[in-house]
């Protein structure tokens, strides 16, 4: 794994503010809202005011709870499987993406589509296509049942084999050891995914590496902010949502890195305020699916109580943004 991401300035070596104060924050940056996420939230609300409710949404658009219920509320329909949506009517496929059975299964139905899914997701999509035309045995390593997982190997399912647990290492069964290749969910811990490439490794010595980091660039610098300010932390809280893989991830970095406690929370009101209790410093990051609105929520809560100093640990600045999906720059472009 390289440590530039596309799209990313160094921001130097953080500094961390020693002010003596009795009682801190320390907010990682980067934090929140990716561009994969932003572009699907937007390609949804564009949606919306292009053809009006309801927009169907297959799976949730992004992992956060207070996203999906915000476009609930003004006429989103969100279905686990396309064969809910009626048809002929609008369906977005979420930033996770979909297999190609699923767009199969939309045009069959006479659905509109609307593809939000993330390009760095379509880019291991196409690394997969890819090396499946040339015969590899592909060795995916992600989280079994994860939505982008599922899109993912839907690919080629018969020349991808899903690496989850360290016990999934011993079952894997390859045809040409000479021939495999290991690919990764976007959302995963950096040192988690080494940790299984090396176990895999330990089988496969001549195991091939992807030809670019498929770990997402934002993911990536959630967790070195993190890893920059937890060690001076007595908790760390994250907001983001449980089904969220890489809020998940940002709790169990902060713990690795030498917090000693850490939560992760939809809302500030989830909060416990005993987790408070001889608590000097407190860690505050999110999820790169999370809107900062509830971020500066859970910042005003903990200034209620005695929390008010607010130090920034900066780690990189990201600069990346992706254009709408194609269907909706020509309906755009079509009303101007």
């Amino acid at each position: 794994m390289t440590s530039a991401s596309p799209g990313t300035e160094p921001a130097g070596t953080p500094t961390i503010s020693r002010s003596g104060a009795a009682k801190r924050v320390l907010l990682a940056k980067p934090r929140g809202y990716c561009a994969g996420v932003d572009r699907a939230v937007v390609a949804v609300e564009k949606a919306l005011e292009l053809y009006g409710p309801p927009v169907y949404v297959r799976k949730e658009i992004v992992h956060n709870r207070h996203v999906v219920e915000t476009l609930r509320e003004r006429g989103v329909i969100f279905v686990e499987e396309t064969s809910e949506v009626p048809e002929g009517a609008l369906v977005v496929f979420s930033a996770h993406g979909v297999s190609p059975a699923v767009h199969a299964e939309a045009e069959e139905r006479n659905l509109r589509t609307i593809d939000a899914t993330c390009p760095l997701v379509t880019k291991v999509h196409k690394e997969v296509n890819r090396f499946a035309k040339d015969d590899y045995d592909i060795l995916l390593i992600g989280h079994e049942g994860h939505e982008e997982v599922e899109g993912t190997a839907g690919e080629a399912p018969d020349k991808v084999q899903l690496v989850d647990k360290p016990e999934d290492v011993d079952k894997v069964d390859v045809r040409d050891p000479s021939k495999v290749i290991w690919l990764s969910q976007t959302t995963l811990s950096v040192d988690e995914t080494m940790e299984r490439v090396d176990q895999l490794r330990g089988r496969f010595p001549t195991l091939a590496d992807p030809p670019s980091d498929d770990i997402c660039y934002a993911t990536t610098n959630r967790q070195v902010a993190v890893k920059a300010m937890a060690p001076e932390c007595d908790l760390v809280l994250v907001v983001g949502s449980k089904n969220s893989s890489n809020s998940k991830r940002l709790v169990e970095v902060a713990l690795k890195a030498g917090a000693s406690a850490s939560h992760l929370i939809d809302f500030a009101s989830e909060v416990d305020e005993s987790w408070l209790e001889g608590v000097s410093t407190v860690g505050v990051t999110s999820g790169a699916s999370v809107p900062d609105v509830l971020v500066m929520d859970l910042l005003k809560w903990l200034a209620e109580r005695g929390y008010g100093q607010v130090d920034e640990v900066t780690t990189a600045n990201e600069k990346i943004a992706f254009a709408l999906p194609k269907e909706l720059r020509k309906a755009v472009k079509s009303e101007s």
